[in-house]
């Protein structure tokens, strides 16, 4: 046996001839005689198996897969296992040495939202940690995805209306030099609806799929959904009923019996307001006003 060389393989998307290429890089020691390697390709097949998809024989310090979406999809995650031994005994070769799980695909960052009815933007960040090609001189260099929601509720049998808001349904990905396994990202917002409803907490999920690609390796490909967990609050109610008998948010109660337009509420912290108008409905027996009229913005 060699002793433990520190090969330190690490994968890298690369673009070749326009083509999605996945790059096995390692450090190569300075040793006589001269070394070659041994680079296998695997790729997760079921939690925690590996299927074994190409084997290199290399006097360089790199190996090159290509993601053709057949053996290697979008989606997959990724090992390469570099060996060295020796050229002239090859019975002298060191331990086995296996990259970090490479996974080629969108990635949303966070993987999963918990977030609250209560008004507040969540950024969603969705990106290609592969380049994205060119098919051809018309196509500019992108991935278009649309995004959908779908409320889950408690009981998956009967979905219930939107509970969450994006601020786009479809996004592009333009293609970036790759850093920090990104090579493509955009954003989104995502909001909870307030739907003045106590029904407890409830599950959502965002979809998106790859839309208007011809080559096989997006058109075959949908990313994982994002899970997003929506906290109920408790929504504040205030009245104004009959000869009208107003309710405030916090259960003051009182009485209006005049006739105009009134400001019957209004927010501090956001466009939010009321407007009443009241008219004569006692005659002369009672004085005494009725709702007409209501204007909300």
């Amino acid at each position: 046996k060699l002793t433990s060389l520190a090969l330190q393989p690490t994968i890298t998307p690369e673009l070749v001839h326009s083509r999605v290429h996945l790059k096995c890089s390692y450090s190569r020691p300075s040793a006589k005689p001269p070394l070659q390697y041994l680079v296998v390709w695997s790729r997760l097949s079921t939690p925690g198996k590996k299927e074994q998809i190409q084997r290199d024989t290399t006097l360089q310090s790199f190996s090159y897969v290509e993601m053709n979406g057949r053996n290697l999809r979008l989606g997959d995650t990724v090992f390469c296992t570099v060996t060295a031994f020796s050229r002239d005994a090859s019975e002298q070769q060191s331990l086995p040495e296996e990259s970090k799980g490479f996974y080629a695909g969108i990635k949303f960052l966070p993987e999963s939202l918990q977030i609250a009815e209560d008004g507040k933007e969540h950024v969603l960040t969705i990106l290609s940690t592969v380049p994205i090609a060119c098919p051809g001189q018309d196509d500019s260099c992108k991935i278009t995805l649309q995004l959908s929601t779908e409320d889950l509720g408690k009981n998956s049998q009967l979905p219930g209306p939107p509970n969450i808001a994006l601020s786009a349904c479809q996004v592009d990905l333009l293609r970036a030099p790759c850093s920090e396994s990104s090579c493509a990202a955009a954003a989104v917002t995502v909001t909870a609806v307030t739907d003045f409803a106590q029904d407890g907490n409830r599950l959502s999920r965002i979809r998106a799929e790859p839309v208007g690609r011809g080559d096989l390796l997006w058109r075959a490909y949908t990313p994982k959904d994002v899970k997003v967990t929506v906290r109920d609050l408790p929504t504040g109610n205030c009245y104004s009923f009959t000869d009208p008998h107003i309710i405030t948010f916090d259960g003051w109660r009182y009485d209006n019996y005049k006739i105009g337009t009134f400001l019957l509420c209004r927010s501090t912290s956001r466009a939010f307001e009321v407007h009443v108008r009241q008219w004569d409905c006692g005659g002369h027996r009672s004085a005494t006003a009725c709702n007409c009229g209501v204007a909300a913005r």
